[in-house]
Order: structure tokens, then C-alpha cells, then sequence
């Protein structure tokens, strides 16, 4: 366990060290704010005219119960940025690739069982604190739109429970993305693997035709964790979902794993 440890903070050490982090972190992140400022003034308007019975329209002529229509819009918030997450795992993975250090990496933690349990774990570390991150901002800015009447509604028990699951499914989903890295150890790859299990649920082809299917895809999961089914057509429960987000990463890790057994590190 001790070894575990100190080569994940080796490894958390080099992804804080890389110019691609930041740079893909910082971009995700001024995404994140700029739309936010975007929505700021539309949500402050609806949230200033609730309606004496409790209702908002967050969207033109889609009047719907305040309290459950903002914390629906706070998770979604967050959850668009999930999307742009898999491409800053593929850089965060794919930075060794790049600069030719796997050998370098295997050398100083030969066991590559712990080798890739350390990346891991330092990638998912990084990735749940640009999630906290993601989460915090719209978190402010929903504070901001509904502080004149209700402040509490952002940090209400619904709204906890939703972020909680935001960053279960950014994590988590984003692991993918690296994994598909390791094993094609390529970051173009990887981004390019994740476009397109992104895509396959964007089109929303599976979803009307092979519902059972499309759910088992990661964005098809993560909208089932998070999205009310009464505004969105969803495919499984919140349990399914969440059992199909912990299994992609941990089948696309281990064949990663197994991969770096086998091949020879360059």
C-alpha cells in the first residue's frame, strides 16, 4: 500500500508539472464560466418572476415548479462540462506517450500492476478536483440567479445529491477516455475514441430504437444518473447507470493493464 501511495503522488506530481494539464484545464474551465455568464441574466429574469404559485420558466412556455426546474438546470450545468472531461484524461494520459517517459516510468515503479493502479488514481484525483471545481462555479452563479429567493435551493438535499452524482459520473466517465489512451497509446486516439462514444448517444438513434443498448453506453449512463425523466428520454434507472459507469472504466483500466504486461514500453 505504501509503495501505491507514494508513486500516485509521483504520478499527481508530473500531471501537476504538465503545460497540457493546465492548459486543457484552464480552456474546460473558462468554457464552464463564460456559459455561465451567458445564463446569468435569463435565470435571474425567471427566477424574478416566479409565479405566486411556485412556477418558473427557465425555458420559454415550459412553466414547471421552481424548485425542482433550478436544481435540474444547476445539474445540467455541470453536466455539459462532463463532456469536454474525456478529452483533458486523454491529454493527461497521453502526455507520457508524447514525451517518450513510459520506460522512464516503468524503470522507477517496475511492477506495473502498481504502475497503473498509481496512474489511476492520480488521474482520477485530478480529474474529482476539476469536477469540485466545475461543480463550485455553477453552484455560484445558480446562487447568484435565486439568492433574492431562495439562497438555500443550490445546497438543498436534491441539489447535493444531484452534484454528488455529477462528479461520480465526470470521474468516472472520463477514466474511460484514459484508458482508452493507455491502450491505444495514442491522446488523438483516445479523444477520438471518446467523440465517438459520445456521439453514438447524442444522436439519440439507440435511444429510440435499441433503448436497452444505448444504455449501456457512458453518456447514455450519465443521463440516466442525472437527468429528470419527465424532460429527457431516458433508457435505465439511476442503479443501472451507475453499475455501467463503474464497469467501463474498471474493464477498460484492467485491458489497459494487461496490454502494458504485454507490451514493451517506449
Amino acid at each position: 500500500m505504501s509503495v501505491v501511495l507514494a508513486a500516485t503522488r509521483a504520478e499527481l506530481t508530473k500531471i501537476l508539472t504538465l503545460r497540457g494539464t493546465w492548459t486543457v484545464t484552464g480552456v474546460i474551465l473558462a468554457l464552464h464560466l463564460l456559459i455561465c455568464v451567458a445564463n446569468l441574466r435569463q435565470n435571474t429574469e425567471a427566477v424574478a418572476n416566479i409565479t405566486p404559485d411556485g412556477l418558473i420558466e427557465l425555458f420559454a412556455g415550459l412553466p414547471r415548479p421552481a424548485h425542482p426546474a433550478i436544481v435540474d438546470f444547476l445539474i445540467s450545468s455541470s453536466f455539459q462540462m462532463g463532456l469536454f472531461l474525456p478529452a483533458l484524461a486523454a491529454v493527461l494520459a497521453g502526455q507520457e506517450f508524447r514525451a517518450r517517459q513510459l520506460g522512464q516510468s516503468v524503470l522507477a515503479v517496475p511492477r506495473r500492476d502498481v504502475l497503473v493502479t498509481a496512474k489511476t488514481l492520480a488521474v482520477a484525483a485530478y480529474l474529482l478536483c476539476v469536477s469540485l471545481v466545475v461543480a463550485g462555479i455553477s453552484t455560484a452563479f445558480m446562487y447568484a440567479a435565486v439568492r433574492r429567493w431562495d439562497p438555500t435551493v443550490v445546497t438543498s438535499d436534491d441539489a447535493l445529491l444531484g452534484q454528488s452524482r455529477f462528479l461520480t459520473f465526470a470521474v468516472l466517465s472520463a477514466l474511460v477516455a484514459y484508458a482508452l489512451t493507455l491502450i491505444a497509446r495514442s491522446t488523438l486516439i483516445g479523444i477520438i475514441a471518446s467523440v465517438a462514444l459520445i456521439a453514438v448517444t447524442m444522436t439519440q438513434v439507440l435511444a429510440v430504437f435499441v433503448p436497452a443498448l444505448d444504455a449501456l453506453f457512458p453518456l447514455s449512463a450519465g443521463r440516466n444518473l442525472l437527468l429528470n425523466p419527465e424532460d429527457s428520454r431516458l433508457t435505465a434507472g439511476p442503479a443501472h447507470a451507475l453499475v455501467v459507469l463503474v464497469l467501463w472504466p474498471v474493464l477498460t483500466t484492467a485491458l489497459a493493464g494487461l496490454l502494458l504486461h504485454r507490451r514493451d514500453t517506449r
